[in-house]
Order: C-alpha cells, then sequence, then structure tokens
C-alpha cells in the first residue's frame, strides 16, 4: 500500500492519543537485517546506530524480534542484543517485540530482563509472543513442548508474578527479576492474543506489518472486551506498519521494491542468492505473492505523504500508539525514513 492509498476511517474522538495530547506515540521494530553479502557484526552495528538515531528523533521505544534459523536476521539472541543497545543509548526505551515465550522458562525469562531492568532502570519493556517464531524443525532444534503454546496465558501470568515479587510458584522466585515489574505486553496477529491481552489488563501490539488480515478485528475486540488492571486502567494498542519515507518519492518506492524482493527471497528462497532471471520467476510465484501480502500495510513516499499515511492507519484502527519498520535494505535510506518520521510527525 501506498502513501496514497491511506485509510480514510476515522477515530471517535473521545480516547484517542492524537486528540488528547495532541501527538501520535511512535516506535520502532528492528530485525537485525543482515544484508546479503554482509556479516551480523554489521547488522548489529546498524541497529545501534538506527536506535540512536531513534532515540535523537524522539521515538518513544526501539523492540527487536526474536526468530530463529534465519540467516537474514540477526535479533535472535533478543535478551542479548538489548543489553548492548541499552549500553549505547541513554533514555529511550528498548525491549522485545517479543520474546517467543513459550520458546523459554518464564522464570529465566524473568531473570534475563530483570537484570535488564536493574542495569537500565525504567527503560526495559517485555513483548510477548505465542508464535514459535521459526518453522517446525526447528522446533525441534529449540527443544520445545509442541504443546507449550496451550500453555501461553499461564506462562505469562508466572512470569508476571516472577516480576512482580509475587510469585506463583511457592519457594521460587527470579533473582535478578524480583519486584523490577518490568512491563509487559502481549504481541499477536490473531484475536487470541488481543483476547488475551484484554482478559489480562495488559498492553497489545498487533504485528499488522507482516499479517494484516485480522487487524480491525483484533483491534475492536482488545476494546470491547478490555478488564482494567492497577497499570493499565485504559487499553493500549498498537499498530505496526512498514515505512519508506525518502525526500524523493520515486526512490522510495524503488526501495521498497527491493525490499519486496529480499523479503520473499528471505522467506521463500530461504535466504538463497538467485540470479536475475530466477528472482523474476521467484517474484511471479504464488508463494511470493502471499509474501507481499504480508505488506500490505506499507507507507512509502515522501516524508509529509508518509507522516499522513501513518496517521490515517492509526486513526482507522483507533491506535494509541504506532510501531514502524524501516524497511528499505540499504542503511542510508533507513536513516533518511527516521529522521523525516522525526521531523513530519514525531516532532510535528
Amino acid at each position: 500500500m501506498s502513501a496514497a492509498d491511506q485509510p480514510t476511517t476515522t477515530a471517535e474522538p473521545s480516547d484517542h492519543p492524537q486528540d488528547r495530547e495532541g501527538r501520535l506515540p511512535v516506535s520502532m521494530l528492528d530485525l537485525a537485517t543482515v544484508k546479503p553479502g554482509r556479516s551480523v557484526r554489521e547488522a548489529l552495528e546498524e541497529s545501534v546506530e538506527l536506535s540512536q538515531l531513534a532515540e535523537a528523533q524522539g521515538f518513544e521505544r526501539v523492540w527487536f524480534a526474536e526468530h530463529h534459523n534465519m540467516s537474514g536476521i540477526a535479533s535472535s539472541a533478543t535478551a542479548v542484543l538489548l543489553a548492548h543497545v541499552a549500553s549505547q543509548t541513554s533514555s529511550i526505551r528498548l525491549g522485545s517485540g517479543g520474546v517467543m515465550l513459550p520458546n523459554h522458562s518464564p522464570l529465566v525469562i524473568a531473570e534475563q530482563f530483570g537484570t535488564l531492568a536493574e542495569l537500565h532502570p525504567d527503560r526495559i519493556d517485555l513483548g510477548l509472543g505465542r508464535a514459535p517464531g521459526t518453522d517446525q524443525r526447528t522446533l525441534q532444534a529449540l527443544r520445545r513442548d509442541p504443546s507449550a503454546a496451550d500453555r501461553f496465558p499461564q506462562d505469562v501470568l508466572e512470569l508476571q508474578g516472577y516480576l512482580r515479587g509475587e510469585s506463583r510458584v511457592p519457594g521460587i522466585d527470579a533473582y535478578p527479576g524480583h519486584g523490577t515489574d518490568v512491563p509487559l505486553y502481549i504481541l499477536g496477529s490473531s484475536l487470541f492474543g488481543a483476547q488475551l491481552a484484554a482478559q489480562l489488563g495488559l498492553p497489545y501490539a498487533f504485528a499488522s506489518h507482516f499479517a494484516p488480515q485480522m487487524l480491525d478485528q483484533a483491534a475492536r475486540v482488545y476494546r470491547e472486551q478490555y478488564q482494567p488492571s492497577q497499570a493499565h486502567p485504559q487499553p493500549h494498542f498498537i499498530a505496526a506498519l512498514n515505512v519508506i519515507a525518502l525526500d524523493d518519492a520515486a526512490e522510495a518506492h524503488q526501495q521498497f521494491v527491493q525490499a519486496q524482493q529480499m523479503r520473499v527471497q528471505l522467506l521463500v528462497g530461504r535466504g538463497r542468492d538467485f540470479s536475475e532471471a530466477e528472482l523474476d520467476t521467484l517474484m511471479d510465484s504464488p508463494a511470493a505473492e502471499q509474501v507481499l501480502g504480508m505488506l500490505k500495510h506499507s507507507a512509502v513516499g515522501t516524508g509529509s505523504s508518509v507522516a499522513e499515511h501513518v496517521r490515517g492507519f492509526a486513526d482507522h484502527v483507533r491506535a494509541d500508539e504506532v510501531m514502524v519498520t524501516a524497511l528499505a535494505p540499504d542503511l542510508a535510506p533507513r536513516r533518511r525514513t527516521l529522521e523525516l518520521l522525526g521531523e513530519h510527525l514525531v516532532r510535528a
């Protein structure tokens, strides 16, 4: 979807942050993307640089996603990466978008993020997802119990108990972690996450940057079913989308085409190098069409047009915050995207 295709439905004025405060909180999701021919170290260095820039531009937070067995993504050891980025920044909130909790023990995650919270007070978020973040064969390598996802609600509560210093497991506490009360966010791309977040009175982040199908319905269900909690009397809904903002709209669209090709190569071709003819064939395949559909919610164009699109997108789903992914393959366009978002959206 280009910037010109922005949604026209507007939010009710009673509870939208733009109406209450005059600004829309903007955050960034980063995958520490390893581009073809580049090293993991370079990808991690770029993530630090982009996080520093997001901080300077006034972004709300930067999150990193847990994925496994993907050569093009370097954020699999999410807590380790967060520790490094936190040491290279000073004020911006940092977190997981998310930790795939069924892959881990709640106690271990409480210890990891409790350590981060002790080292960087009031800066750490803990976004939690139910999906594995990988394929079925990798699940076996992770030693993941196939039924672990069924325990996700109970695991969230167990984790929350450790962080609050109110353990649900007699005789077991998280050290570090005990009493840090690291803020929890539920992540999802279906109604399950929306309903769980509403039931627990937690913020909810919808992965519409790659799973757009149920965005509207999930946003509505979350608000309709929300049960206020002490920490969150009001619902807080985060919607994600892809952005490429450059000074020249044609260049932005060219970067978008390259990003589409990279995404297809990563997800369909599993990161394999293709000749130009092979790539053309791959891009015309049904599998590629499905991947391209995942990028439905993308704003591409100049700074002003992308900012207008993002505001319209947030109004359409009544988002309290937007989480953007800087989709351009190259670092310079991603940097410029953040600068233009800062100018036309974050600080406007």
